[in-house]
């Protein structure tokens, strides 16, 4: 395989990268060609949402071809256009064939939430410190604990939960985990001595995935669609997105027992007022905890 490199400003990003496809790139990314300089843009998008630009100030814009001749011809037709008067060459490189599984498997390394507890990919033996442990490969479902908002909400179920299972001491009690992905965060709670946890999301896919991520370690809970919810919880987690939080916030309030806690993520800072107001006329939000530009934002009924 070979790899075309480019350079184009951010207002080329969209028609070169679409440019490109047309042309046959077997993949196309985009990079901020300053990164790791002065010079760098942090651009912060929400999971599953557009990002907030279609590149950076100066885009670095690698398309992956099958043969030398076809990035070959596909560069010479881009030359040939407008649009490219803007754009610089950066290389043309072959790719050397590797274990691609292999290298994929080597981005998803074992995660620590706390010094004692590890999510552990099932091809990594477990530290020697981990006492607590999620088995979990990443998969279709949202939640691998590589993300800074599940991160968070592991970290404030292990603030709350207690890893031997005894309900002295434990604050989570019936939990419902709200858009529950791969079922991260339940099976966290799980491990943390929960023992009565409704898992649910809209995406069937998610179900299956926290159905079979909950056998594979060996924890007991209830996934399903929404319309199982029933009654009310001790804790309330939903990590999900800033816009479908702010909609859901009469339906996730209500479903809050007295003295139980609400547990929101998938929220940017900046996003934080918004949040407040949203949930104001029901409780008082406040910022628990924050990594990388975002936020957990918590209540207590």
């Amino acid at each position: 395989m070979f790899e075309l490199s480019l350079m184009c400003p951010e207002n080329r990003v969209e028609t070169l990268s679409d440019a490109l496809d047309a042309l046959d790139a077997l993949s196309v990314s985009v990079e901020d060609a300053d990164a790791q300089t002065d010079a760098e843009q942090a651009l912060f998008g929400e999971p599953g949402m557009p990002p907030p630009k279609d590149g950076w100030q100066r885009s670095r814009v690698t398309a992956l071809y099958a043969s030398e001749a076809l990035a070959k011809e596909a560069l010479a037709l881009l030359e040939a256009q407008d649009f490219f008067a803007d754009c610089q060459i950066l290389g043309l490189q072959d790719v050397p064939e590797q274990d691609w599984v292999r290298l994929t498997q080597s981005q998803f390394t074992p995660v620590d939430i706390t010094p004692e507890f590890w999510i552990v990919p099932t091809w990594h033996e477990p530290p020697p410190q981990a006492r607590i442990i999620i088995r979990l490969d990443p998969g279709l479902a949202f939640g691998t604990g590589t993300h800074p908002t599940t991160r968070m909400c592991l970290r404030w179920i292990a603030r709350h939960g207690r890893p031997d299972g005894s309900q002295a001491g434990n604050d989570l009690g019936r939990v419902l985990d709200y858009g529950c992905g791969s079922g991260i965060l339940s099976i966290g709670a799980a491990k943390h001595g929960a023992t009565d946890i409704d898992a649910v999301d809209i995406d069937d896919a998610a179900v299956e995935s926290t159905v079979l991520n909950a056998q594979a370690n060996e924890v007991k809970l209830n996934a399903g669609l929404p319309e199982i919810v029933t009654g009310v919880y001790q804790t309330v987690l939903a990590n999900i997105l800033a816009s479908p939080l702010k909609v859901l916030a009469p339906l996730l309030w209500s479903r809050v027992a007295p003295g139980g806690s609400l547990v929101l993520a998938g929220i940017l800072e900046r996003q934080a007022d918004e949040l407040k107001a949203a949930y104001a006329p029901y409780c008082e939000l406040k910022i628990s905890d924050q990594e990388d530009g975002w936020i957990l934002m918590t209540a207590t009924r």
